[in-house]
């Protein structure tokens, strides 16, 4: 159980409803002209490289978030959130620099190994969000708890209009899950591709320029994997009412 007057719930309990401020914020003009122009840069770029993303963030996605390849190693009862938090940043940091050497080396490959990217960084990113649930004690065998990881891709990698419909979900989560369809097909895929796509397209054209490449490639990578593990740890925090109802367990 937390100790709310402890120096690291409060500390966390302020970093709580900073992010909540930030997701809950409406779409700026520049929100609003980036996806404009994002627009525009689609219809630059080939239909055939658009169908072989899509079908590549779609068919990983399904694979690695409903498949039996990611487990949950044997847990053990830890004193604190702060020893939990400790543990989940530890494994940001891992999969931010793996996510930055991947993107270096498809980067310096050129425009064919930058296509490889996506499945590898896609999946990189799935298991680091895997990990964290489970570190903050939730069974990831659960589908439900599986679309609430999708909830946190689609948060981190998404538009603010899109990013404001998906927290609405998150923040009132217990009444979600009880919504979700038994039939996954169900899952709106196409919204979540498009958005993914669109929200790094910008970032990740970089990695194609030849000499620049790599660098570019590590840089987005890291970064943004690193943003994706802070959403996650918020989002995990925001399933507890004062984090009463922590579970405090950890892996090995």
């Amino acid at each position: 159980m937390a100790n709310k007057n402890s120096t690291y719930y409060q500390l966390v309990d302020t970093e709580l409803k900073q992010w909540k401020h930030v997701m809950r914020r409406k779409p700026s003009f520049f929100n609003k002209t980036t996806k404009k122009v994002q627009k525009k840069i689609n219809q630059i770029i080939p239909e055939k490289v658009h169908r072989a993303i899509t079908k590549a963030i779609k068919e990983i996605t399904r694979a690695v978030i409903f498949g039996s390849g990611f487990t949950t190693k044997k847990r053990r009862e830890v004193p604190s959130l702060e020893e939990i938090e400790s543990k989940v940043k530890e494994r940001i940091n891992f999969y931010s620099s793996s996510a930055a050497v991947e993107g270096a080396a498809t980067g310096f490959g050129g425009f064919l190994l930058s296509l490889a990217d996506f499945p590898l960084w896609l999946t990189l990113k799935m298991k680091m969000l895997f990990e964290i649930a489970s570190r903050y004690g939730y069974d990831t065998r659960d589908y439900k708890e599986r679309v609430y990881i999708l909830y946190i891709f689609q948060l981190t990698f998404s538009s603010q209009q899109h990013r404001n419909m998906i927290f609405e979900k998150m923040e009132n989560w217990t009444i979600t899950k009880e919504k979700l369809p038994d039939d996954m097909n169900a899952f709106d895929w196409r919204t979540f591709q498009l958005e993914y796509r669109d929200y790094i397209d910008l970032a990740k054209l970089l990695q194609l320029i030849p000499g620049v490449g790599a660098i570019a490639g590590a840089l987005v990578n890291h970064k943004l994997t690193n943003k994706l593990g802070k959403t996650a740890m918020n989002a995990y925090r925001m399933r507890h009412n004062d984090f009463k109802e922590i579970k405090l367990i950890s892996q090995e």
